[in-house]
């Protein structure tokens, strides 16, 4: 500031008056004044808009936010309970999961003590029972060697075994001392008494049996213990699913439970805020009514107070007057001859009316006063200060174009970032909307899987039904062909014998014909059953037999009629087969249709159970999708916040600079000019009015 001053006053003392205004300083001065008018306007505008705003949230708030509360009210009971009752299946499932822990580690320790049993119970008959085949090994020498007679038996390791199990064996004193004394040699040895043989096969007996009982007892043993570890096998495998089953069903109650707090926590704040605002809403309506009429009646005041400054300077006698005071346009500069005494005195005099407190300019003030000191250090002063103005003038244009050039880079990042949000909001709109969709495409699908499994339930229903049916009617006309085929051919024995056939001969096994070739006689065959013993029997029965027909006794043989009878049967016979032949074809038919219907619906449930899990993937990766991109919209939210901050700061530090550059770069170059002039003049220019 003092540069700028001390170049004007050295610019004024090179001239003999300073340069004209190009604009009037009255008009100026109305002309701010009217900038001033409508800047006033401008903001009474946007403060009514503000204030209008504010108004129509007063009327509606009432009913938008008595609808929010009376949502509230409803929503947290629901809330509530909700946390009450999953809290409580939470809790029982928890108690559930324990039972299911402890019932299969006992369940495991039960096979583990089973299985220690079983291996002691396993020693026990291994040792058991090879003893016992060790001394029936025995025995089974032994009996035969002492039939046969003595031949070194007793020196034998048979009959060591022998005297061990004499000792060792439960058996009466009589026989013990018996066979005692018989191994020891002290009796004499009688083949034909055979008491010691007896003996020892009764010993052979009783350890064969108890052998045999041994080993039905392991192997009870061992069903019972195969028994006890698959079953307990089956409730571990039981336990575990449970427990696998539960322990999901406790994360996802303990994840809904958290939300469903997280709900009811803002729910009762939102409430509450919201109850809070409307019980202030009279207050602070009134109170911006207030204040909108302070605005109003100030805003009349500062626009009538500039309406009638701008009369005043505007009036023509005003103007009259400012003509007579201030300079005019018809001042111009006109080139005069100063000596040096006269341009230090107007310099002087001029650097006194600025009052600077400054040392440069008392510096100057003194070279000039004393009149020794040449022009050279002032114009040294000048030159110097022209760098400095120069410099400034130069920061100012760096900063410009930093300036520029940041704020564009920020407004065209903060253009990106928004429509990179406006696009992830339309990301997260698509995705909701295709998550709807494909909960709706999933459940139609499995509805559609449910309709289509009962269909074929039913299909496979209808068709085991006609199959039964089909079988029956089979089986039904069958026998009927068969029993017209067999009165038939009992009419043609009477009537046709030549049309006759007779029952195949009895074929005879081989024990049965070595029977009657030996003169034997076979074991009559039971009568034939079925329907009047012709062994055909039909499938079904329960009908009351129809009565008895009249007996006339008196013999008549019908030819004629008999033929007729015959043709009659073999018109049935036709018809029936007929109808066995259409039933066949109709059931092949329906068979077909039924595997084709089956096949269909395979592949349509195949498709529709690949499409529920190809929608149910799409629908998990959507809900992925969404999360991100919810998160990626919050992130991008912050950057944008951040840019916009940037580009705060940047009109902060720069808005001054570039709303004023032109005017400070035209007041330098006019000081710079100016200081031309006036190096000019001290360098002995002669410059005058």
């Amino acid at each position: 500031m003092v540069n700028k001053l001390l170049l004007c006053a050295l610019a004024g003392t090179v001239t003999a008056s300073d340069e004209s205004h190009k604009v009037n300083p009255i008009r100026r001065v109305v002309t701010m004044l009217q900038m001033m008018q409508n800047k006033v306007a401008a903001e009474g505008e946007k403060k009514e808009k503000v204030y209008n705003q504010f108004m129509c949230y007063c009327d509606n708030a009432d009913a938008t936010l008595g609808a929010s509360i009376d949502a509230a009210d409803k929503k947290i009971p629901l809330l509530e309970s909700g946390i009450k009752e999953d809290s409580a299946l939470k809790a029982q499932l928890e108690a559930d999961l324990k039972a299911h822990m402890s019932d299969r580690v006992s369940a495991k320790d039960a096979i583990a003590k089973a299985t220690a049993i079983r291996e002691k119970e396993k020693a026990a008959y291994s040792k058991a029972s090879a003893d016992l085949k060790t001394n029936i090994g025995a025995m089974d020498k032994a009996i035969p060697a002492i039939e046969k007679g003595m031949g070194g038996f007793l020196q034998t390791s048979t009959a060591s075994v022998l005297r061990q199990l004499s000792i060792s064996l439960d058996m009466s004193s009589v026989d013990r001392e018996m066979l005692t004394g018989f191994l020891s040699g002290k009796n004499g040895y009688s083949p034909a008494s055979g008491e010691i043989v007896g003996i020892l096969k009764t010993m052979h007996d009783e350890m064969s049996a108890d052998l045999k009982q041994a080993t039905d007892d392991e192997n009870a043993a061992i069903a019972a213990f195969t028994s006890l570890v698959a079953a307990k096998e089956k409730e571990i495998n039981a336990l575990s699913r449970a427990i696998e089953s539960k322990m999901t069903r406790v994360g996802d109650l303990g994840v809904k439970i958290a939300q469903m707090k997280n709900d009811l926590e803002d729910t009762i704040e939102d409430k509450g805020e919201s109850e809070k605002f409307l019980r202030d809403l009279a207050g602070n309506c009134e109170k911006k009514k207030k204040e909108w009429a302070q605005y109003k009646e100030m805003q009349g005041q500062e626009m009538l107070a500039l309406a009638d400054t701008i009369k005043v300077l505007n009036d023509d006698d005003a103007l009259e007057l400012f003509k007579k005071t201030l300079p005019g346009s018809a001042s111009s500069l006109m080139q005069v001859k100063s000596s040096n005494m006269a341009i230090r005195k107007k310099v002087i005099t001029h650097l006194q009316k600025l009052s600077l407190n400054d040392p440069r300019v008392d510096f100057l003030a003194l070279a000039l006063r004393g009149g020794k000191v040449g022009f050279e250090k002032i114009i040294q002063m000048i030159d110097k200060l022209t760098h400095e103005l120069k410099v400034e003038q130069a920061e100012d244009d760096a900063k410009r174009d930093y300036c520029n050039t940041e704020l564009d880079k920020a407004e065209d990042n903060k253009k990106v970032q928004q429509q990179d949000k406006s696009d992830l909001e339309t990301a997260i709109e698509d995705a909701q909307e295709s998550i709807a969709n494909l909960k709706t495409e999933i459940e139609a699908l499995d509805d559609g899987i449910r309709a289509l499994d009962k269909e074929v339930a039913e299909a496979t229903e209808t068709r085991q039904k006609e199959h039964e049916d089909f079988v029956e009617f089979t089986a039904s006309n069958s026998a009927a062909v068969d029993l017209l085929k067999f009165a038939k051919n009992r009419l043609n024995k009477f009537y046709n014998p030549s049309q006759y056939k007779a029952p195949p001969k009895r074929k005879l096994t081989e024990e049965q014909q070595i029977t009657l070739d030996n003169g034997g006689t076979l074991a009559p065959t039971d009568a034939p059953g079925g329907i009047a013993g012709t062994g055909i029997s039909a499938v079904q029965s329960g009908a009351a037999p129809p009565p008895p027909p009249e007996a006339n006794l008196a013999y008549q043989k019908k030819g004629e009629e008999s033929s007729g009878v015959i043709r009659l049967i073999d018109l049935l016979i036709n018809d029936v087969e007929k109808d066995i032949q259409v039933a066949d074809l109709e059931e092949k038919d329906a068979q077909k249709d039924y595997v084709r219907f089956m096949d269909n619906a395979a592949k349509k449930r195949a498709e529709d159970s690949k499409s529920q899990t190809d929608k149910e993937g799409a629908l998990a990766d959507t809900e992925e999708q969404l999360v991100n991109d919810k998160q990626g919209l919050k992130n991008k939210k912050m950057d944008l916040m951040k840019t916009e901050q940037l580009i705060g700061a940047l009109h902060s530090e720069c808005d001054f600079l570039l709303k004023y550059y032109d005017v400070r770069k035209e007041a330098r170059t006019g000081e710079i000019d100016a200081m031309g002039k006036a190096r000019d003049v001290l360098n002995g220019a002669d410059y005058g009015l």
